[in-house]
């Protein structure tokens, strides 16, 4: 008999919706979604440019990144430009506004990370790191420096 309690998958699925949760709720206060605390990473501390550099990493599809950069762009967190020249292709920045929201969210971030990591010894976090990183290599819906 098939137990869904018992599944892997299952028990990945809610121990990510619990910190995806609490990270939401975190940054609720400063007006953020954890889609736009990913995206201001992506351009602040991993100095991607590109919106389908940024889907990559975050492993979101390009709708959802374009959908998410017009609302950021609106909220004056981050402004778009034309890219080489073709018109086609954008580059995306953090503003000032983008990069005070950074900041102030950074350190939630942190403490909401800390907690799952508390759970662990030292050696069970790198267990757990090394199989989640085996997981998601390979899978085509992600990239693989994950």
């Amino acid at each position: 008999m098939y137990r869904l309690s018992d599944s892997l998958g299952y028990r990945l699925t809610i121990a990510s919706r619990v910190q995806q949760r609490r990270l939401e709720e975190k940054l609720r206060p400063l007006g953020l979604s954890r889609l736009d605390w990913v995206i201001l990473v992506a351009l602040g501390y991993e100095d991607l440019r590109q919106p389908s550099d940024i889907a990559d990493h975050v492993g979101v599809d390009r709708t959802a990144i374009s959908r998410a950069l017009r609302r950021m762009e609106d909220a004056g967190l981050i402004a778009r430009s034309g890219g080489d020249g073709d018109g086609r292709t954008r580059t995306v920045e953090l503003t000032d506004a983008g990069r005070t929201a950074l900041s102030d969210a950074t350190p939630l971030a942190q403490a909401n990370a800390e907690l799952i990591a508390d759970r662990l010894t030292d050696g069970e976090q790198e267990l757990l790191a090394r199989l989640l990183a085996k997981l998601i290599t390979d899978d085509d819906s992600r990239p693989s420096k994950f």
